[in-house]
């Protein structure tokens, strides 16, 4: 994930985001350290954590809940409750009728929005925001969505779920709704759509030929197996042994 550079996933200083955490959850600990951090040197900055609903199960999540509401550090915990956790229903997450209200056992708002909704989501934030910044501490926000896609490329969702599940709300898509809405109130044209559509498609177009000339510039695949273990398990030297394998096989074809 990290294109085997040593310095890991880093983004823009101005942006102020936090590397990928993969361990489920772990991110929450990270944000409430973070916000501590804000209110000790009296600074008016807010941080904001997202996690999934998979994420509520997980000791971390409420250990973070806990320090954040008895010393009040500035930060929203935004669940992004999209249905499902891998396989995992959200039936099966939890008997609680809602993840938001998990928040009142730290004595922290939390509040319940339509996840589809671009306005609602950004109004909850946006009180979130000031209630934070103004020392009223952190607030939970349940974003209601859901995941459309796979979970990961390794992921054959129509094994647990049906397409008309996927169907009924992918009606409700957050975009298409937005959109709908700024045409009804004549804040955007259809041809301002179609120009914005273009512009887009040919930014992320640039970062993925970005992406690929760096890696054709020097990256090697085999990379990945270094500077995670002192020796690497059986398993992983087979999938090391395979992917050589598979590199030598693609160069034999290229230059045969």
């Amino acid at each position: 994930a990290f294109g085997g550079f040593s310095e890991g996933a880093k983004s823009e200083e101005k942006l102020n985001n936090l590397p990928v955490s993969v361990p489920v959850a772990s991110q929450v600990l990270h944000a409430v350290g973070i916000a501590w951090a804000i209110k000790y040197r009296q600074k008016d900055d807010v941080v904001m954590t997202f996690l999934g609903d998979g994420g509520t199960s997980e000791g971390d999540f409420h250990e973070g809940m806990n320090f954040a509401g008895v010393y009040q550090a500035p930060v929203i915990f935004v669940c992004q409750n999209n249905q499902w956790a891998i396989s995992v229903p959200r039936s099966k997450q939890t008997h609680s009728k809602t993840l938001a209200q998990k928040s009142l056992a730290y004595d922290i708002p939390g509040i319940q929005v339509d996840g589809n909704d671009v306005l609602a989501v950004y109004v909850a934030a946006h009180e979130a925001v000031q209630r934070a910044r103004s020392g009223g501490g952190p607030t939970m926000i349940e974003c209601v969505t859901y995941r459309m896609m796979m979970h990961t490329t390794a992921d054959d969702p129509k094994r647990y779920r049906t397409e008309k599940e996927v169907e009924i709300w992918r009606k409700r898509d957050p975009l298409s709704r937005f959109q709908k809405y700024m045409k009804d109130k004549g804040l955007i044209s259809h041809d301002q759509i179609e120009a914005l559509e273009e512009e887009i498609k040919a930014e992320i177009q640039a970062a993925v030929d970005h992406a690929e000339d760096q890696m054709k510039a020097g990256g090697d695949p085999l990379d990945m197996f270094e500077h995670t273990y002192a020796e690497l398990s059986p398993n992983l030297i087979e999938q090391q042994e395979e992917l050589k394998r598979e590199i030598a096989a693609i160069k034999e074809k290229n230059h045969g």
